[in-house]
């Protein structure tokens, strides 16, 4: 019935999310509010985990791509379970830090990476740099002579694969800002030029071909690629790349249509595949890294909103106006994400109402969903959209000056807050 295990209905026909009754959270933190359930987060990370060992016989390494949801609690439970990090920013690295994070299992992407940012991850020991350009790996060694450091890299290549997914998510094609393309030439002369640098250490190469794949065959091509990839610099080079980063992507369950990979089952695949590549190759086995970011945190989300009004406009639509919007989940907005959301107060009545649920924004554009069938709805329900664990806090703005809202974690069927909400004081803080 709904698109993640953590969701159920109450005896009294309500919305709950590990067993809490979502209409009593609304009631005592307020809304909008980000929801949400800690096993379904853990039991994640524990499926990547265990994968790994059993297909890659403990050969590798889960990163848990912090853009997806980046706070001090996310990334205590990743350092729990024993995962690395994907950062991409100095803050996501200061965050991790400030929550007792290691920095030798933090990988460090991004495709513009400031001359501060890089003296800053070098000055924290970052485990790995995930070197985007030319430009880039230039600087890095520059500073790393500098400080007499010999830091790890890895190469972002694109292995030029279409993952048929939305435009604004594909990233492993030639027409990319992220990367070095093999069919150019250029990951080929990047790996010649880190080969003869005194300062760095080439131990690998990573893709990331999209977001949000329903299709296992373009992760099998692009292990192939890369494979074949690292073979070759060994070939023309000498250069041994010792690890393989296949990225993430993976798709979710964001309405009860979406079919998602079963991540086990990726793993199993994916993983003969790359033996097999090595094997023709006469490589040893690379270690194996993967950087999942939606498919751990994504479902384990819900945001609960009030309704505001109804506004009927006969023949044209239903407008439900709610008191968050784009400020809290642009996804919508920005590429027209699909979600599925309930009146969580009649959670148990069927939805007999077709409406467009309209955010508080002074934009003609701040929907969350178009021509979604609800229960039927008037002012003062409690609205809960499903799926927002991923994307929706870390990409809030305060457009508006509108404050962001807190976020509550579920253990044990007990709610505690691990965000705050922003108050008005929070918005002028910065303003001189």
């Amino acid at each position: 019935m709904f698109v993640s295990d953590c969701l159920g209905i109450s005896e009294n026909g309500h919305l709950t999310i590990g067993g809490c009754d979502t209409v009593e959270l609304a009631q005592k933190f307020g809304t909008p509010l980000y929801v949400m359930d800690e096993e379904t987060i853990r039991n994640s990370c524990r499926l990547y985990k265990s994968s790994i060992d059993k297909y890659y016989e403990g050969n590798g390494l889960t990163l848990y791509a912090s853009k997806a949801l980046s706070c001090k609690e996310i990334c205590r439970i990743a350092n729990d379970e024993g995962m690395g990090l994907d950062v991409v920013s100095g803050g996501e690295i200061y965050t991790a830090l400030q929550a007792g994070f290691p920095a030798k299992r933090m990988y460090f992407h991004g495709n513009n990476k400031t001359t501060q940012e890089i003296e800053y991850a070098l000055d924290c020991g970052v485990g790995c740099f995930i070197v985007d350009n030319l430009e880039e790996l230039e600087l890095l060694n520059a500073k790393s002579e500098i400080k007499g450091m010999k830091p790890n890299i890895m190469f972002r290549i694109k292995p030029g694969i279409d993952a048929h997914t939305h435009n604004f998510v594909r990233t492993g094609q030639i027409d990319s800002k992220f990367g070095l393309a093999i069919e150019t030439g250029e990951a080929k002369h990047a790996v010649e030029i880190a080969s003869k640098l005194k300062c760095l250490n080439l131990v690998g190469v990573q893709c990331h071909i999209g977001s949000q794949i329903f299709d296992i065959e373009p992760f099998k091509l692009a292990a192939i690629v890369m494979i074949d990839f690292m073979a070759d610099m060994q070939q023309c080079f000498g250069v041994k790349l010792t690890q393989l980063n296949l990225g993430g992507g993976f798709g979710i369950k964001y309405t009860p249509e979406n079919d998602p990979i079963q991540y086990d089952k990726y793993m199993e695949e994916v993983s003969l595949v790359v033996k097999s590549a090595c094997a023709e190759r006469n490589m040893d086995l690379p270690f194996i890294l993967l950087e999942p970011g939606r498919s751990i945190v994504a479902s384990a989300g819900i945001t609960l909103y009030t309704v505001g009004s109804v506004k009927n406009i006969p023949n044209i639509r239903t407008y439900v106006a709610v008191d968050g919007g784009m400020t809290d989940n642009p996804r919508y907005a920005l590429y027209q994400a699909p979600y599925d959301a309930v009146i969580a107060n009649k959670a148990a009545q069927p939805r007999t109402m077709t409406v467009t649920i309209a955010g508080r924004c002074c934009e003609s554009g701040d929907l969350i969903q178009e021509n979604i069938k609800m229960q039927e709805t008037q002012a003062g329900d409690i609205l809960a959209v499903f799926a927002t664990g991923a994307y929706n806090y870390s990409m809030a703005s305060n457009y508006n000056r509108l404050p962001k809202p807190a976020a509550v974690m579920i253990k044990n069927g007990m709610p505690r807050e691990f965000i705050r909400r922003e108050t008005y004081e929070d918005l002028v803080r910065n303003d001189l």
